[in-house]
């Protein structure tokens, strides 16, 4: 696959987004598509054993702090993320939950704030369609957190997913794999810090840029005071594969 450099990367990713409608999803209906898509993502990758049900939820998807955003194309659901967010004064978001003893000192200083993106999951037919939907998908924790100005963006991954972060993003590993909540293989924690690497991000990929107005018609804050703009992503140079099909 082309370089970024080129442009190619970068157009191709640009026009993706110019195509999808991303939304924050409200209605149960479109909350259970979301769902749906979670456990038909797991089960294939063998993160899951079967349920009845059919569908992945859990108690975050019922706080307003940790809203699930869908991406559609064409009217049809293609990929979802949910965004957590959280802060010195209350951190309730996953990674917390999993993964406390080394979130919980992180986020004990005052003024801290972060960004957990979990359940981010393509529909499989449109991840072949479009092998450029993981990119689009995980634009909208860049979009939140430029917008709310957060110190850190979280990423709970399996081992094999820790590489398509540290080159594509920067992250750097917190914790090792250990046992998440309604998933068979264990996950680990990797942190970014945001501030020092929006001019870098942007002059990469410049669709990373969003406005106000797109991040109003998203967020159903306020949970804090949003301020001007500073963004997540020490986004290294890497390689394009294809993203892994669900990262957590």
């Amino acid at each position: 696959m082309s370089s970024p450099e080129n442009g190619t990367f970068n157009d191709g990713v640009a026009r993706l987004i110019e195509r999808i409608e991303c939304r924050r999803l409200t209605s149960d209906e479109e909350k259970f598509s979301a769902y749906r898509l979670r456990y038909d993502a797991y089960l294939r990758e063998g993160a899951i054993e079967p349920n009845p049900s059919r569908v992945i939820v859990d108690r975050f998807d019922d706080t307003p702090n940790n809203p699930t955003y869908g991406f559609f194309i064409d009217g049809r659901l293609a990929a979802s993320v949910r965004l957590g967010f959280g802060t010195s004064d209350s951190c309730d978001v996953p990674a917390m939950a999993t993964f406390p003893d080394v979130l919980g000192p992180i986020m004990a200083e005052p003024g801290r704030s972060l960004i957990d993106p979990t359940r981010f999951v393509l529909d499989e037919a449109h991840a072949r369609l479009y092998p450029k939907l993981a990119y689009v998908t995980l634009r909208a924790a860049w979009l939140v957190s430029d917008h709310l100005t957060v110190d850190y963006t979280l990423a709970s991954v399996r081992t094999e997913h820790q590489a398509f972060y540290r080159r594509f993003y920067g992250h750097t590993l917190l914790c090792e794999a250990r046992a998440y909540p309604s998933l068979i293989k264990p996950l680990s924690l990797m942190l970014l810090p945001c501030r020092e690497s929006r001019a870098r991000g942007l002059a990469r990929y410049p669709w990373l840029d969003s406005t106000r107005a797109e991040f109003l018609s998203l967020w159903p804050g306020p949970f804090t005071q949003a301020t001007p703009s500073i963004a997540p992503a020490a986004m290294l140079d890497h390689s394009f594969a294809h993203a892994p099909m669900s990262l957590g």
